[in-house]
């Protein structure tokens, strides 16, 4: 239904008030950004975005991606209207235990389709949920996905960000014409104008991607619609929505003069008597602000029914697929409950004896290609270095026109890979891995801080894990990152879980049931490290079935007199290094810990079990210390590293740093004293 354009500015200007109101009544927050956006995010809500008001789960809705976080009150603003948020919540903006976070957190119930904060993310989710139904449409056959669209909303500063770069590369390459992108080109950011930053022509920049780019004025509502309807009949190339808003529009100073396009009104309320001045300029009551207009309900109450409408024959639709196609209507069934590992026999993974962790992850990779079909494995262009290829010798890549493949080349681009891959996994129906060298898990940092925050299962797949991918040098040697990674171990999730499992297997079978616990984490997101060089297997009849526990023993001797601890290749060097101390008579246990995380929500009996108080702790690490620090404790001993790499082959290193088993040896015998 189309509504006259003065209902349309009604409405656009009750979104204006409530988020002002937001922001004042917290004393905190962005109003400006949020006042220039309504426009646009009215006319989207209120007839143009696709969902069931009665299920927000519905598989084959519209999503919206908000870019800036900061926006928030104009999302909840909105939201409100269509009856996701109540007035007392938006009152409750920013304060203890309210669901009006100061930025938006992932909440498929009230309509917010993910976490949104740091700049450039937010529309990266929406490359990959594009991709995903882009996917499911292939895969499924299902015309609820063809027709589902997914939009975004980016500001100036978002837009900025490096990451956009690798959004719109990727985007463009695959002719993603079901991803709409509202791009609010105010022109002012937090402390300056754009113009103080950049001289940079976006629309030229988008259409050598292979972006259609429409130009408009962001605030007219009658050209939103256009610019909306011609998105929509595109059909080789992604659109982008160059809206020119008026950042702070309506806003009125103290005095009653303009108080729109100034830096001052995007991060701080507007204030006393500007505020009062801007409710009424507004035509809202200063004294009563938090509250719709009757016209203003009665619209979004129409666009309920005609949605309701909407969805009806939507569901209709779905209803004969699955009658036709029953057996893709199960698949789907258990792709969207995350059903992973059904099919996948893990005892035929085809591994060798003293492999490399990476061609073992090669070898799962290449079981999981025959077994799951819901699986999309994404490379930064290593993939026959990180061994990801082992899952694309199984199908083939993603390309424009053709999503029947489930790998995706991203190019060089970690931080995109890493968001993309999120994005699908927010979509659902759809599982997300991706690969690169552990060292440039520093360009993702920001994405798996994300992905941690919001439950995304994605599995993040990082090969050559130490200072062992020796010749390529300091560059490229991780020596700090497995102890930033396992940071995240120790920071829980809201709902009380670890934020993140990081696993380093110790050989080729750890690897596999790594890799089998990764695919059964539907919670949260999992990294898997893998070495570059080959290791030498644990010894016979070591128990895998207890990797699941994040540690356990892998030898002991009764009443040992030390205890060695280590994760990754340097448990088989300590198992070597255990036979030179029998030699000399001393008894050990050895420990792998592949999950220190996982180790700590084991009782404290069974922790107690595997590492015995008063007795000897030492660890081996082929990176910090203090990675084992919490596991060897104060009156242990840990042999690290506490410089970066050296270009040498890895042998050469492990002789330089201490790393051999007579070192080790030669260490152990001296810590314990005998």
């Amino acid at each position: 239904m189309r509504n006259p354009a003065n209902l349309l500015n009604r409405a656009a200007d009750n979104i204006r008030i409530l988020a002002a109101s937001t922001v004042e009544n917290a004393n905190s927050g962005h109003p400006g950004g949020a006042m220039g956006g309504a426009d646009f995010i009215n006319v989207l809500f209120s007839e143009y975005l696709t969902y069931d008001p009665s299920d927000p789960y519905w598989k084959g809705r519209d999503r919206f991606f908000l870019d800036p976080g900061h926006m928030s009150p104009m999302l909840y603003s909105v939201l409100t209207l269509a009856g996701k948020f109540s007035l007392n919540e938006l009152k409750n903006f920013r304060r203890w235990d309210s669901p009006t976070t100061g930025h938006p957190e992932l909440d498929v119930a009230r309509g917010i389709e993910n976490t949104s904060g740091p700049l450039g993310q937010g529309h990266v989710f929406a490359v990959g949920a594009a991709i995903a139904a882009k996917f499911l449409a292939s895969h499924l056959q299902n015309d609820t996905y063809s027709k589902e669209r997914i939009y975004a909303y980016i500001s100036d500063g978002g837009i900025q960000e490096e990451i956009s770069q690798g959004a719109g590369r990727l985007a463009g390459f695959l002719g993603l014409n079901n991803l709409i992108m509202f791009y609010d080109s105010n022109d002012i950011q937090l402390s300056t104008e754009c113009k103080d930053v950049t001289t940079e022509n976006t629309a030229m920049k988008y259409r050598s991607w292979n972006w259609n780019v429409i130009n408009s004025n962001g605030n007219d509502a009658d050209e939103r619609r256009k610019a909306l309807d011609e998105a929509l009949q595109e059909k080789e190339r992604p659109t982008l929505i160059i809206g020119k808003c008026i950042m702070g529009k309506g806003a009125r100073k103290e005095d009653n003069s303009s108080y729109e396009s100034n830096c001052k009104t995007h991060g701080a309320p507007l204030g006393g008597q500007a505020f009062k001045n801007t409710i009424t300029h507004l035509g809202g009551d200063p004294e009563n602000p938090f509250s719709i207009f009757d016209e203003v309900k009665e619209l979004y109450a129409q666009r309920a029914q005609e949605l309701a409408s909407i969805v009806a024959a939507r569901h209709e639709e779905e209803k004969t697929w699955s009658i036709n196609y029953p057996e893709l209507a199960a698949k789907e069934t258990e792709w969207f409950a995350g059903q992973l590992s059904k099919n996948i026999d893990w005892e035929a993974v085809a591994i060798t004896s003293d492999m490399s962790t990476r061609e073992a992850s090669r070898a799962v990779l290449a079981e999981l290609g025959k077994k799951v079909d819901n699986m999309i494995v994404s490379s930064a262009d290593l993939c026959n270095s990180d061994r990801t290829d082992g899952y694309l010798k199984q199908t083939h890549a993603l390309a424009k026109n053709d999503f029947s493949g489930k790998f995706l080349q991203a190019g060089v681009s970690e931080l995109t890979m890493a968001c993309v891959c999120i994005g699908i996994q927010l979509h659902g129906g759809v599982t997300a891995a991706c690969g690169t060298f552990f060292v440039f898990s520093d360009y993702m940092k920001p994405a798996v801080r994300m992905a941690a925050l919001m439950g995304t299962p994605v599995k993040f797949i990082w090969s050559h894990d130490s200072f062992r991918v020796g010749e390529d040098g300091p560059t490229h040697e991780p020596i700090e990152q497995e102890a930033q990674i396992r940071l995240m171990e120790q920071v829980h999730n809201h709902k009380g879980q670890p934020s993140l499992i990081a696993l380093r297997p110790a050989d080729a079978k750890e690897t596999v049931a790594c890799w089998k616990l990764a695919m059964e984490n539907t919670q949260t997101p999992s990294a898997i490290l893998l070495t570059r060089q080959n290791i030498k297997d644990l010894p016979a009849g070591n128990d895998y079935t207890q990797v699941a526990k994040g540690g356990y023993v892998v030898y002991s001797d009764a009443q040992p007199d030390v205890v060695l601890v280590a994760s990754g290749s340097e448990v088989s060097t300590l198992a070597q290094a255990g036979e030179l101390l029998h030699q000399d008579g001393i008894k050990y246990r050895v420990v792998s810990v592949p999950s220190e995380g996982l180790f700590r929500q084991q009782s404290p009996d069974y922790q107690a079990e595997v590492l015995p108080a008063g007795i000897k702790r030492y660890g081996l690490t082929a990176g910090l210390p203090v990675n084992l620090q919490g596991l060897v404790g104060e009156n242990g001993k840990i042999h690290g590293v506490t410089t970066f790499g050296f270009s040498a082959p890895y042998k050469v290193l492990d002789e330089k740093l201490g790393f051999t088993p007579q070192q080790v040896y030669a260490q152990i015998k001296e810590f314990v004293g005998k």
